[in-house]
């Protein structure tokens, strides 16, 4: 999607072939709909000049409901797993909770 968007993508390998080291940024995505939020992050992150490295993240114990498990187990690192890894940045997306009883959140 964001090729074909004209956003500057590297692969994994040509990332480790460079010189310098990128900003590591961590998604943890709360939102029902994952798949729009990542695209919308990555957008947001790819239009910079920066090198980054976006780490998608989820809760371990949540079901999804609106994201395929697949998609989830293919893209998405537990945030228990992502513990043991340095971030510059963290991301943490979330619903309009306010919105919702107390009783939900």
């Amino acid at each position: 999607i964001l090729e074909r968007e004209g956003v500057s993508v590297i692969s994994r390998e040509a990332y480790l072939r460079q010189d310098g080291r990128a900003v590591e940024v961590a998604l943890l995505n709360l939102m029902p709909n994952k798949e729009r939020t990542e695209t919308q992050f990555a957008r947001l992150i790819g239009a910079t000049p920066l090198n980054v490295e976006l780490t998608l993240l989820r809760m371990s114990e949540h079901k999804s409901r609106h994201t395929s498990a697949g998609h989830l187990e293919s893209f998405y690192m537990t945030f228990a797993e992502a513990r043991k890894k340095t971030f510059d940045a963290l991301i943490v997306t979330g619903a309009p909770v306010e919105q919702m009883p107390f009783e939900e959140v």
